[in-house]
């Protein structure tokens, strides 16, 4: 089985676009278009609703899926947020806003790449500097004020480029800004949680990780 298909049920089998394969996930080759259902699923079958510990893990899922995260890494997150802020409330802002400011996470949002593994594989491979210094961890954390660019040696790549024409109509999240011609973001702010717009009821990932 091909790693496209892998990733392609991973969404049908939570039954939301999670945006794991870029540009496919827009178009109208994408496999839960045509399969709404998880995988192995007749389309006409009825499923029994999850219990309350099976809601929680598919939430959970969605989100670590969405971020393309293992699950030591997102359960250090979950808990980061738990223990910096006292309510759910709270506690989700925070944990969403600390998953967005991820470097591969702002590659993604900045339109310099077409998925969360492609951007965390170019972070890796040193295409990028934060503040004029290389930055190849994909975890690390990006603040306001932060300024990303594209290195010298990298930018006279083909993809980079190519990314010239094709990011002229991207419009990045309002938390960043852009500069379409030479291919060079900020952060302006942080991460606002209505705007991003998770894929997954936060507070039952909380619940999961409080049994």
């Amino acid at each position: 089985m091909s790693a496209e298909s892998k990733k392609c049920k991973i969404c049908r089998r939570q039954g939301v676009k999670l945006f794991l394969k870029g540009e496919k996930c827009f178009s109208a080759k994408c496999p839960l278009n045509k399969k709404p259902y998880p995988p192995g699923a007749k389309g006409k079958r009825r499923t029994r609703a999850p219990s309350e510990y099976g809601k929680e893990l598919r939430e959970k899922q969605k989100i670590k899926n969405w971020y393309n995260l293992s699950e030591h890494q997102f359960r250090k997150y979950v808990k980061k947020a738990l223990g910096e802020r006292k309510s759910n409330e709270n506690s989700a802002e925070y944990l969403i806003q600390e998953l967005e400011l991820r470097f591969d996470n702002v590659v993604l949002k900045l339109g310099f790449s077409s998925s969360h593994s492609h951007a965390r594989q170019m972070v890796s491979h040193g295409h990028f500097l934060v503040n004029e210094k290389p930055i190849n961890i994909p975890s690390y954390s990006v603040k306001v004020g932060d300024k990303i660019t594209i290195r010298k040696n990298s930018i006279v790549k083909p993809i980079f480029k190519e990314m010239i024409s094709t990011i002229k109509k991207y419009q990045p999240p309002s938390w960043l800004k852009l500069d379409k011609s030479k291919l060079e973001g900020e952060v302006i702010g942080r991460p606002n949680i209505e705007e991003v717009n998770p894929p997954a009821e936060i507070s039952s990932i909380f619940e999961f990780y409080s049994r």
